[in-house]
């Protein structure tokens, strides 16, 4: 049986997490969040926290360390799987050197295609899209998020095979649906895992039909903390930088 591709992320960075400590870390709204540090410097990584996703305040991990988070990202407990994300981002983002990466938005990368499949509803860039004329499928799991337009999660599956790319929320890993959506949109040129939960390295998504990350680097990490204990979603952004990533094949 093949392994599945939260196990294989986990794989990749449970070797890279080697002689990095984790100093800090929450499970909050709006953002999950993981603060490591190692060799003199400091990382932050986050995931978004999905309240609707949670079925019983759990979690298993007793000792909490950086390798112990990581273990758990592939874990059916949704606590679990967030924090473990947020922890392999913590690792990517020491690792992911962005000074040479292009500052811009997701959106500017599909404004070529006809078709484009918008996975988790971001009205900025679906309205962005829609304004030049794009023909967009806009997929949303959470109904508190639907619009007249937006379509159910559930319509991924039959209609992600007409597209020509797809920009996918982070929010696909934490909730396990990237797998199904890379394999029905293997027709699509472009896909790209966008916000600040696609704050991956690349190599951890290489060969997997993720083209491109587009995420955000937390460099003024104090004020950033601060923000997400206050559970600012705005104050946090405003202490990053955005940032594109191409993945290699």
């Amino acid at each position: 049986m093949a392994m599945p591709l939260l196990s294989k992320i986990k794989k990749k960075a449970l070797r890279l997490a080697e002689g990095l400590e984790l100093v800090d870390f929450s499970f909050g709204l709006p953002y999950t969040w993981a603060l490591l540090k190692g060799g003199g410097k400091r990382a932050l990584g986050v995931s978004m926290t999905l309240p609707e996703e949670i079925q019983v305040y759990r979690n298993s991990v007793e000792e909490p360390s950086l390798e112990a988070l990581i273990e758990k990202t592939d874990s059916l407990n949704v606590i679990e799987r967030t924090l473990g994300i947020a922890a392999i981002n913590a690792v990517s983002q020491y690792h992911l050197d962005v000074s040479s990466l292009p500052d811009a938005d997701a959106v500017e990368l599909v404004m070529d295609f006809e078709r484009v499949a918008v996975i988790g509803n971001m009205p900025p860039v679906v309205r962005a899209l829609r304004g030049r004329g794009i023909k967009t499928f806009v997929f949303e799991r959470n109904p508190k998020l639907w619009d007249r337009e937006t379509l159910s999660d559930a319509l991924e599956y039959l209609l992600l095979p007409e597209v020509e790319a797809v920009l996918v929320s982070g929010s696909a890993l934490v909730n396990g649906t990237l797998e199904m959506i890379l394999d029905r949109a293997k027709k699509a040129e472009l896909l790209v895992l966008t916000g600040p939960t696609a704050q991956l390295h690349p190599d951890f998504v290489k060969g997997t039909g993720v083209t491109h990350l587009a995420a955000m680097k937390v460099f003024n990490i104090e004020r950033a903390i601060q923000k997400l204990k206050l559970g600012s979603f705005k104050g946090f952004e405003g202490e990053s930088r955005k940032y594109v990533a191409a993945v290699s094949t």
